[in-house]
């Protein structure tokens, strides 16, 4: 089986996405010196100039994307439960 990907919080997304912004280094070296793919650095880059202006913004933007997939994921268990619940109605009747 593959690796996992690596997961990254939203501030540390922030906090590498300022350092380039203020340190005037590449983005490749950043990448590197951090240990971070440079795709997803380029990516995180993208993501932060796309959102309107302010550090909040890009913070905001993770933020909703991971509040989405918790909500998927919430809906698809409730959906399990329903079909649970009503699969012991019928065994009980």
């Amino acid at each position: 089986m593959g690796q996992k990907r690596p997961f990254y919080t939203t501030e540390f997304k922030q906090e590498t996405v300022d350092l380039i912004r203020r340190s005037g280094k590449s983005e490749c070296q950043v990448a590197r010196e951090l240990g971070l793919a440079q795709a997803t650095l380029n990516r995180w880059m993208r993501q932060a100039r796309s959102a309107p202006l302010g550090s909040k913004s890009f913070l905001a933007v993770e933020e909703l994307k991971e509040a989405r997939r918790e909500l998927d994921q919430l809906r698809r268990e409730r959906d399990i439960l329903k079909k649970a619940v009503a699969f012991f109605a019928k065994e009980s009747e």
